[in-house]
């Protein structure tokens, strides 16, 4: 028997990530049960840009406010780049542990059970509160449509109604359907914003005669706690690449991602470039927050009626995959995860409904869109985007700590990742704290469970 012989069978009796690949996927390819595994590549990258893309691009014109167009447009492009090559190092590892279907399980091979259970639960806390981030965003397009017809409550509780039905579809490759549709709305809706600014003398919410400050520049000094706050909005915004894992889990051949995150990637960065460079450029400090409302009353409820598919699309994605990832927790050793019997039934249906009444109760205690979306930022994805992928890596590559100088310095720099994400977890959350004390203390944020229009159409 040959070296590589004996390496193969040493390695298969430990069951270690040499063994088949489809034997150690979360989900087999069965005909018999419930086939999760039929979403191919591009539908794959379609389902990646309708995870980053919605509620994202609606934050970040307000947050090249902050940091001027050059500083903004700098960010947007560095933390694209951050982003991606950090879903190269999370997919490079599960090609490695194919049995993987959520970060949470490669904190486990890499640190054990504890690591596992902590990304777990920010895992889940992140993906409920940008659930509540969409339902903020549909409430706001029905205040907008409606003239705010009816307290925000009422439209926030419909929404969070909505999205909890449409992500109950068990299967990513049915839900992955709808966000084409999800996304041509979205995508559609910017560009009328995007054309509209550019028709208007002045901003919509600018004094509508003399003089006024536009308020545009190409670098700004907002001060420690809005720049940290605008950082963590633009991070977050293609961030949510620690969501790409379970779509992995259901593709027919999970080697596709990188076909389907450089597509997406080059797509969404392209577009958060162009959108927020333009509605910055026209609007400076009149920007709206979301976005949508900054082109007057017209645009604003053409553009939600047509984003409004979209918003809740994104809701449903990031909801969907906060489930599946509970679900597979409770069921993944039984035989119930892929057969359909009433435990089967009850547990998702569980899961969609739990984890959507949470999302609804966060979204109306922090009913500000831009503050939501940066505690997500920095209490969650910094830990998950930035400190978990340079762990794994770090784990992967030991070797390189002892290898030649530039090996060494490669491996600082994966360090220098983890450390990143400790001073973002750390000082964005303090800056988001401050920010949502002061919008308290100056009536910004009414109170909690708010009837105020979110819209500002009445």
């Amino acid at each position: 028997m040959t070296v590589d012989e004996k390496a193969s069978v040493h390695d298969t009796e430990l069951g270690s990530p040499r063994d088949s690949t489809e034997e150690h996927e979360v989900f087999k390819k069965t005909e018999d049960g419930v086939s999760f595994r039929n979403v191919g590549w591009f539908k794959a990258c379609i389902i990646f840009v309708k995870v980053l893309f919605a509620t994202g691009v609606l934050s970040l014109p307000s947050s090249l406010y902050s940091l001027g167009a050059v500083g903004g447009s700098i960010s947007i492009v560095a933390w694209g780049a951050f982003n991606t090559y950090s879903f190269v190092i999370l997919g490079n590892f599960r090609k490695q542990y194919p049995h993987c279907h959520s970060i949470a399980d490669m904190a486990e091979v890499a640190g054990g059970f504890f690591a596992k259970e902590l990304t777990g639960l920010m895992f889940l806390i992140g993906y409920v509160l940008v659930t509540g981030s969409g339902i903020i965003g549909v409430s706001t397009a029905l205040n907008a449509l409606s003239h705010h017809a009816a307290c925000t409550v009422w439209w926030s509780l419909i929404a969070a109604v909505v999205i909890v039905a449409t992500a109950s579809v068990r299967k990513l490759q049915h839900v992955g359907w709808l966000t084409y549709v999800g996304f041509i709305s979205i995508y559609a809706a910017v560009l009328i914003v995007v054309i509209g600014v550019t028709t208007r003398d002045r901003p919509a919410a600018a004094p509508q005669e003399g003089p006024y400050d536009l308020g545009f520049v190409a670098i700004n000094n907002p001060g420690f706690a809005a720049g940290m706050v605008a950082s963590s909005t633009i991070f977050v915004s293609s961030a949510g690449t620690s969501a790409f894992i379970p779509v992995m889990s259901e593709m027919r051949n999970p080697k596709d991602y990188k076909k389907s995150l450089y597509l997406c990637m080059a797509l969404v960065t392209a577009s958060y470039l162009a959108f927020s460079l333009v509605v910055y450029s026209w609007c400076g400090q009149w920007v709206a927050s979301p976005s949508l409302g900054s082109a007057g009353q017209t645009i604003k409820m053409v553009s939600y009626g047509v984003a409004l598919v979209g918003l809740v699309m994104s809701a449903t994605i990031y909801l969907h995959i906060a489930a599946k990832y509970v679900f597979v927790r409770i069921l993944g050793k039984t035989r119930h995860l892929q057969a359909n019997t009433a435990v089967h039934w009850i547990t998702w249906l569980s899961c969609t409904i739990v984890l959507g009444a949470i999302s609804f109760i966060l979204a109306e205690a922090i009913p500000i869109f831009n503050y939501l979306i940066a505690l997500v930022g920095s209490l969650c994805f910094a830990p998950l985007a930035m400190c978990l992928p340079g762990f794994l890596w770090l784990y992967s590559n030991g070797h390189y700590r002892k290898g030649s100088l530039v090996q060494k310095l490669i491996y600082l720099l994966h360090w220098g990742m983890v450390l990143l994400g400790v001073f973002f977890l750390v000082g964005a959350t303090y800056g988001v704290v401050i920010q949502i004390i002061d919008a308290y203390a100056t009536g910004a944020i009414g109170s909690a469970f708010s009837c105020a229009d979110n819209s500002n159409s009445s």
